[in-house]
C-alpha cells in the first residue's frame, strides 16, 4: 500500500513539474517585427505563453505593435510582455547566449528581395542566419524548432505540375536568389535535423495579411487600390498570414519532427486575386491583359528608373517572370496528417481589405 501511494504521488509529481514546464517555455522568435513573426508573437502571447524574440536596433515595431492593436484591449501591455534581444540572426555569439534561456525556436527571418543588387545579403543573411541559429540550438538542446521556409525552396517543376513536398531542387534560371537562400538555408535544418534537432519545416505559399501596406505582399491590396490597370494569367498559391502562424503552432505543439509541410490554402490565379481585391475596395479590377513581352519591357524601365534615380524598382525582373508562370501547391499531407482546415482565401481577402480600408481612412 505504502509502496503503492509513492507510486501515485511520483507520477502527480511529475505530472505537475510537466504541466508547470509547460507554462514556463520561452519561445524564441526571430523575425518578430515582420508579418509572420508579428502575427506569431500575437498569437503565443494570447495563449499565455513566453515570448522572447530577436531584433536589430533599427527594426521597425510598428507592424507588431499594429497585429498587437487588434488581437489586445491593452496593446501596450501586450508588448512589454516580449523579452527583446538586441541583435542580428548573423552573429552566432548573441543567438547563443539568447538560447539558454529558451526551450522554442520559431525562426520567421529572412531577407526577402528579388532584386540583383541585394543578392550578396540575401544570400548571406538567409543561409549563414539559418546555419547560426541551428548550430545554436544543437548547442543549447532546443526542445523543438520550427523552421519557416517557402514553396520557393521547393523549386520548379513543369509548368502545370502540382509542386509537392516530395519534389526535389533542381538548379535553373527560373530559380530567384531568394529561392536559392531559401533552398540552402532549409539544407542547414536539415543538416541540424540529422544531428539531432527537433525540428519541423513550414513551406508557405504567398503569405498574405494585413502588414505594411508599402512593402510585400500587403502591396499589392495598396496598389489595386491606386488603380492598377494590368493583370496577367499566372497562378500561385496563396495563403492567410494566421494559418501560416495556427499550422506552425500545431506542428510544434504536436508529434511532428523531421517534416515539412506545404502551407497553402488555395491556388489562385493573379486575375482572380486582383478583382477579388478590387470587388472588395470598390475598385474597378485590372481590364489590360500584361502579354509576357510586355513584362519583359517593364522590368527593364523600372532597372533604368533604379538605376537614374536610386529608389527601389518596382518589377524586377524575378517578378515579372514569376506573375506568367503557373504553379500549384496543394496542402495534402498537412490536411492528410492534421485535418488542419484553411480559412477560404476570399473571406481573407475580404477582412485584409476592411483592415487596409480601416487604416488608410485613419
Amino acid at each position: 500500500m505504502i509502496l503503492h501511494c509513492c507510486l501515485i504521488f511520483s507520477h502527480l509529481v511529475k505530472v505537475r513539474l510537466k504541466t508547470v514546464m509547460y507554462f514556463c517555455m520561452m519561445n524564441f522568435i526571430t523575425g518578430a517585427t515582420g508579418l509572420v513573426g508579428s502575427h506569431l508573437v500575437a498569437k503565443l502571447l494570447l495563449m499565455g505563453e513566453s515570448v522572447m524574440a530577436l531584433r536589430r536596433p533599427q527594426s521597425d515595431s510598428r507592424l507588431l505593435k499594429d497585429v498587437l492593436a487588434r488581437e489586445f484591449s491593452d496593446p501596450k501591455v501586450a508588448f512589454d510582455k516580449i523579452s527583446w534581444v538586441e541583435g542580428n540572426i548573423t552573429d552566432y555569439y548573441t543567438i547563443e547566449t539568447a538560447l539558454q534561456q529558451a526551450h522554442a525556436v520559431y525562426h520567421c527571418a529572412a531577407t526577402v528581395s528579388f532584386r540583383s543588387s541585394d543578392k550578396d545579403i540575401v544570400l548571406h543573411t538567409n543561409i549563414q542566419g539559418t546555419s547560426n541559429l541551428v548550430n545554436a540550438a544543437l548547442h543549447c538542446g532546443i526542445k523543438k524548432f520550427c523552421h519557416v521556409s517557402s514553396v520557393a525552396a521547393l523549386g520548379r517543376t513543369g509548368e502545370g505540375q502540382p509542386i509537392t513536398e516530395e519534389a526535389s531542387w533542381k538548379n535553373s534560371d527560373i530559380n530567384s536568389v531568394y529561392a536559392l537562400s531559401k533552398y540552402r538555408a532549409e539544407r542547414e535544418v536539415w543538416r541540424g535535423i540529422a544531428e539531432g534537432l527537433n525540428a519541423v519545416i513550414v513551406n508557405p505559399s504567398i503569405i498574405l495579411g494585413a502588414g505594411r501596406w508599402d512593402d510585400g505582399s500587403a502591396a499589392i491590396f495598396k496598389t489595386v487600390d491606386e488603380g492598377l490597370k494590368f493583370y496577367t494569367k499566372g497562378i500561385n498559391g496563396f495563403v492567410d498570414v494566421k494559418d501560416v502562424v495556427d499550422v506552425m503552432v500545431l506542428l510544434m505543439k504536436g508529434d511532428f519532427q523531421g517534416e515539412r509541410f506545404v502551407v497553402s490554402a488555395a491556388d489562385l490565379s493573379y486575375e482572380e486575386l486582383f478583382k477579388q481585391i478590387a470587388s472588395n475596395l470598390n475598385r474597378k479590377p485590372p481590364s489590360i491583359y500584361a502579354r509576357p513581352w510586355m513584362g519583359e519591357l517593364a522590368w527593364r524601365y523600372y532597372a533604368l528608373k533604379q538605376l537614374l534615380s536610386g529608389k527601389k524598382a518596382l518589377i524586377t525582373r524575378e517578378t515579372a517572370r514569376t506573375a506568367k508562370n503557373k504553379h500549384f501547391y496543394p496542402a495534402t499531407k498537412l490536411k492528410q496528417r492534421t485535418d488542419f482546415k484553411f480559412r477560404p482565401m476570399p473571406d481573407s481577402i475580404a477582412e485584409i481589405c476592411k483592415q487596409y480600408k480601416s487604416e488608410s481612412i485613419s
